[in-house]
């Protein structure tokens, strides 16, 4: 046994070599002693006795690398004890891998981490790794507490009893921090700096794996990760009590993790010839569209050059640079500005055409081939719990949600996306939720009623506003009366209507004054919310999940105007995230004695998508339409369209 604390000179040297004297002393008053041990086989059988009696314990993973997928166990550290923590090394848990299984897989003990589902996806690979007998790769795992049919998912489950998610607990309480990693809140909630993980393995060229680094440097530094988490457990089990928000952690986002684990482990299916082939046909499509910009232009230049290609426009062609924002360096040419130039000339529509090829083409078409796993042939992304305000779900590593819905380029990304042979692709997509949630928010009879009759809010919209009978609404009017419908709920002014539809400024302007006469409900709704922010200092979505603005007071305009933005959004947006975290962990549950074979591989705003066996399309459908349906009770009807297809890219809605 070896045992170490604040003031070992081996670890602490090392941890406070870049810290100053100030951060020094904050240390030692705050904390005191840290009892970190690195089990050996001599302390083992006692470290395994303490451990299959505690009720609840913290832990923390420590793998070779950052993809749970690909990476090794390298060891386990346990704190149920502020300011004591052990860890286990892999050659002991190996040794004694039948106790350690049953402890993490009693849903009876209660688990505690930072980013549990990470540590779970490593456990869940290292059971898999160890089982006993022939079973094909990505099958394979102990059963668990939870298990009761042969679902692929639920067999590869090693763990269980997932009770508290320090990183999620920080998030509900602040939602409107971008950072919740451990060290930012070990010193924000402590005042004490962790051992920043390059002092292990360094960084860039120099980086080596944490296999690479004496047992004993890690045992310190996981055992610190477990200690630290164990002290925010304490802290933050308290303040979701006081908050108000401990239901929406422990019924929706905790076992929410659960799900998530699982269809990242599921992963989908890629067809990477397709990729590849698609590469080439968008690398000449962007060539030629150089060409044909260097023509107008009277010259070669880097197309993807921000400062050669603000030259061009502004100085060269002297497009006119009029409403268009400001760089420290001058006139910008992101996005967002070359969109309000459109019309101005031709080249503005080839320079977004050749943006939007080039990101999809090195973001999927390049990249997507080289992220599939080498194991089973898939591609696991990561969905991300922690990072948007309003309680939707990001995805990184690769980012799924970002492929373009309506484009003719996006589609074929899409088409890439297959399933298993046997399988077919399914998804199931909310119709209108938002505005759906709109309406049972605003108790807005005029809206509500459409929906009831089951007419197509635009149209109905358009003809209300124009007062002429549904049937004469064009494609045209349509469309400008779908821009209000989503676009006025989230602050969109009579210029950004004209930006977007072509119509002239007072028309725009007309258009949303006859809107909120026909809905009046809605503006009603839109005023009282806002004042109940200003007064509260929060909103809350239907489920309680709140969002804090202090800036909804501030004497700036512009920062204040933002604000009220945010207030109208956020309980629209994040009662729809809400809705369909509800659906993804009743679909989870429920879907193994539906379809046992049948597996969610992903979710996009408000879209699931699933592989099921080809066989069983009716059943699974008709199973995940009425869960969508029923998981959250609205005023306006809620519907779900459902398709399947061979491909992600192309399905065909399902008649239930």
């Amino acid at each position: 046994l070896r045992m170490y604390d604040s003031e070992n000179t081996v670890c602490s040297n090392e941890k406070n070599e870049n810290q100053t004297e100030e951060v020094k002393e904050i240390i030692n008053k705050k904390i005191g002693e840290q009892k970190y041990e690195l089990i050996d086989k001599k302390n083992l059988k006692t470290f395994l006795a303490e451990l299959s009696i505690q009720k609840e314990f913290c832990f923390d993973t420590e793998s070779t690398g950052l993809d749970p997928f690909s990476s090794k166990l390298l060891g386990i550290s346990f704190c149920w004890k502020v300011g004591t923590a052990y860890y286990l090394p892999i050659d002991l848990i190996e040794v004694n891998a039948k106790k350690i299984k049953a402890i993490f897989a009693d849903e009876s003990i209660k688990k505690i981490g930072h980013n549990l589902k990470y540590d779970m996806e490593v456990l869940n690979q290292f059971c898999s790794s160890s089982s006993q007998g022939e079973v094909p790769e990505g099958r394979r795992g102990l059963p668990t507490a939870r298990q009761t049919t042969p679902n692929p998912s639920l067999e590869r489950r090693g763990t269980a009893g997932l009770y508290f998610d320090t990183m999620i607990a920080s998030y509900i309480l602040n939602p409107g921090v971008r950072q919740h990693g451990l060290d930012t809140l070990a010193f924000v909630e402590f005042g004490y700096q962790m051992q920043p993980i390059e002092a292990l393995i360094g960084k860039g060229k120099d980086q080596v794996s944490l296999a690479e680094i004496p047992l004993e440097k890690v045992s310190w530094y996981s055992c610190e990760d477990a200690d630290f988490t164990f002290r925010l457990y304490d802290k933050f089990k308290k303040e979701l009590a006081d908050s108000g928000m401990a239901g929406l952690f422990h019924d929706l986002e905790m076992p929410l993790t659960t799900v998530l684990a699982d269809i990242e482990t599921n992963g989908v299916k890629i067809n990477d010839k397709a990729l590849k082939k698609l590469s080439v046909e968008f690398d000449g499509r962007i060539k030629i569209i150089e060409k044909k910009v260097w023509k107008m232009a009277g010259e070669e230049f880097n197309l993807a050059s921000p400062k050669q290609l603000k030259e061009i426009l502004f100085e060269k062609m002297k497009i006119s640079s009029v409403g268009i924002g400001k760089t420290k360096t001058g006139l910008s040419t992101a996005a967002a500005e070359l969109e309000k130039m459109k019309g101005e000339h031709e080249i503005i529509d080839l320079l977004i055409e050749f943006r939007e090829l080039s990101k999809l083409k090195s973001t999927y078409l390049d990249a997507l081939p080289l992220l599939i796993n080498k194991k089973d042939g898939r591609v696991h992304t990561s969905f991300n719990q922690t990072v948007t305000a309003t309680g939707r779900l990001s995805s990184s590593e690769p980012n799924l949600q970002n492929i373009p819905i309506r484009t003719e380029t996006g589609g074929q990304i899409r088409k890439a996306f297959i399933a298993e042979k046997g399988f077919q692709i399914m998804k199931a997509d909310y119709s209108q939720i938002e505005l759906r949630i709109v309406a049972s928010l605003a108790d807005d009879q005029q809206m509500l009623k459409i929906f009831n009759d089951g007419g197509d809010i635009h149209t109905m919209t358009a003809a209300l506003i124009h007062g002429i009978p549904a049937s004469e609404v064009t494609k045209e009017i349509r469309r400008t009366a779908k821009e209000v419908n989503f676009g006025v709920l989230y602050g969109m002014g009579a210029w950004g209507l004209s930006s977007r539809t072509g119509i002239s400024n007072a028309e725009a302007q007309e258009f949303i004054f006859k809107y909120f006469s026909a809905f009046s409900g809605v503006k009603k709704w839109l005023e009282e919310t806002i004042v109940m922010a200003r007064d509260k200092g929060y909103v809350e979505t239907l489920l309680g999940r709140r969002r804090y603005l202090p800036e909804i007071n501030s004497s700036m305009g512009q920062v204040r105007s933002s604000a009220e933005r945010m207030a109208v959004n956020h309980p629209i947006q994040g009662s729809a995230a809400d809705m369909i975290k509800l659906a993804m962990i009743e679909i989870n549950n429920g879907l193994p004695k539906v379809s046992p074979e049948s597996r969610m591989i992903l979710q996009v705003h408000d879209e699931l998508v699933f592989e099921l066996p080809e066989t069983e399309i009716k059943k699974v459908a008709k199973f995940i339409n009425d869960t969508m349906c029923s998981v959250m009770k609205l005023r306006a009807p809620i519907e779900v369209e459902v398709s399947v297809g061979d491909n992600w890219g192309e399905t065909e809605k399902i008649k239930l």
